[in-house]
């Protein structure tokens, strides 16, 4: 395919669906670790016990079943709500169905994390609101055992053979097994698309003080999110622009169109086996005649050769915070999985400024607490994932911005009259403490509470 072709196909997969106009609906995802409290690893048995009682208690249907016959994914048709494992069967997500009320969604995730609680508590499990899997250490962070998840593993694991990229890599390939994320898509129009990803993504720095909930405890506990580290320095960031934020400024939606065209593909589907290769930028990726994939088969690592079809397009992935998806939505997807009391907090957030974008932008460019002062927005996400604020920020000044947001937060949820702006009281309470999930952990245990202790308390609805 040409260029003009190639970027024909991208604006009709991702800013054509956002030109219909329709409904505003809200999709959530939310990811949990499950915990064996024995201090010992999670026995998938169990867990395929629980998959099996689950889908008999909510009429789930089975979509995915993995090369031994274990279920890790259904569905349920009457609602669209996917009961599923992500990359491991260490990590449970619940992805709902699209609603107009939050309440509703809610409701729903109270019931199925109500079920499965008291499922594990003869074993002594549990699953927690954290953004890292405190027994990563004893857990067995293998993948699922199906093409998709094998691949991305393969890919994640071949950062070795990448010593000509100057970059720092992590020693993490399994990170996926054992982080867990909160993550709402929200319904995005044509017009506004450029401002809401701009805006946005000038907020991250902001959302790292409410919503940091990941640290690699015993490792790098400055780290209040190790999450876009984990990410960033992964060969998902061989390409920084398939992750994180957005270094540039975002004017129109010619501007998305072009950055997306900067992003590379890394895997594809041939005769039902799921390939990876070296990420390529994918206007490049067209101009190729041929490409060597890998997949792994019998514990093999197989090789394959393979041509680039247009329809490969749909394989092109990318995990930026404010990530563009086919559905015509914006996938926010830069918080850690929260404290379950706070499960919706991170939904309420975005649903609430989303509506008031035009105002958080006069806020953000009008502010004098975080920019103005050298660093771009990347530069201060950085800084403030981190335990201590930089010196060249007022931790004043810098939380009475934040109580600004969520006071703007607070007033576009009220517009919508459900009642919804009581899932900000976790944030105002952060704010007003100074604090986030990952500090407050941090200071119970040096305080002396429990490990066990502190993941029953995030536990806790």
């Amino acid at each position: 395919m040409t260029k003009e072709e190639v970027l024909s196909r991208l604006y009709y997969r991702f800013i054509k669906p956002t030109e219909k106009k329709r409904e505003s609906f809200i999709g959530v995802e939310i990811e949990i670790p499950i915990i064996n409290l024995n201090n010992e690893a999670v026995d998938f048995a169990v867990v395929h016990k629980l998959t099996a009682a689950f889908l008999d208690e909510f009429n789930f249907t089975p979509t995915g079943f993995d090369e031994e016959g274990h279920i890790y994914s259904a569905v349920n048709r009457e609602n669209g709500d996917v009961f599923s494992y992500d990359c491991s069967y260490n990590n449970m997500e619940f992805s709902f169905g699209k609603e107009k009320k939050l309440h509703v969604i809610h409701e729903r995730f109270l019931k199925y994390y109500g079920f499965v609680q008291d499922f594990f508590k003869p074993y002594n499990y549990t699953l927690t609101g954290m953004g890292i899997n405190p027994n990563r250490k004893l857990n067995h962070n293998i993948p699922i055992e199906n093409g998709r998840y094998k691949m991305l593993f393969n890919h994640l694991s071949s950062f070795s053979k990448y010593f000509y990229i100057p970059m720092f890599f992590h020693r993490y390939p399994q990170f996926g097994m054992f982080s867990s994320a909160s993550q709402v898509q929200l319904d995005v129009d044509y017009e506004n698309l450029p401002e809401i990803i701009d805006t946005f993504n000038k907020l991250e720095p902001i959302k790292a003080l409410l919503f940091s909930n990941s640290v690699l405890l015993g490792e790098n506990e400055d780290l209040l999110c190790c999450r876009d580290m984990l990410w960033e320095n992964s060969t998902h960031g061989i390409n920084p622009h398939n992750v994180g934020m957005y270094d540039c400024e975002i004017k129109t939606t010619q501007d998305i169109l072009n950055y997306i065209a900067t992003a590379s593909i890394y895997c594809v589907e041939r005769n039902g086996k799921y390939l990876n290769f070296p990420p390529v930028n994918i206007l490049e990726y067209f101009t190729l005649d041929m490409l060597t994939g890998e997949y792994t088969e019998n514990g093999e690592h197989i090789l394959m050769d393979f041509q680039p079809q247009p329809g490969d397009i749909a394989y092109l992935r990318t995990f930026k915070f404010e990530d563009l998806t086919y559905r015509g939505t914006i996938e926010y997807r830069s918080a850690c999985c929260q404290p379950i009391s706070g499960a919706m907090t991170v939904a309420a957030f975005h649903l609430g400024l989303q509506n008031k974008t035009a105002q958080l932008k006069e806020l953000i460019e009008s502010d004098t607490a975080l920019y103005h002062y050298g660093y771009n927005a990347v530069e201060l996400r950085r800084q403030l994932v981190k335990k201590e604020l930089p010196s060249t920020v007022s931790e004043e000044a810098v939380y009475g911005l934040v109580i600004k947001v969520l006071n703007l937060c607070k007033e576009g949820l009220e517009e919508r009259g459900l009642g919804e702006e009581i899932y900000l009281e976790p944030l105002f309470k952060r704010a007003e403490n100074r604090t986030n999930p990952a500090k407050e952990m941090l200071i119970r245990l040096q305080n002396g509470e429990s490990m066990e202790a502190v993941i029953k308390s995030y536990a806790e609805v």
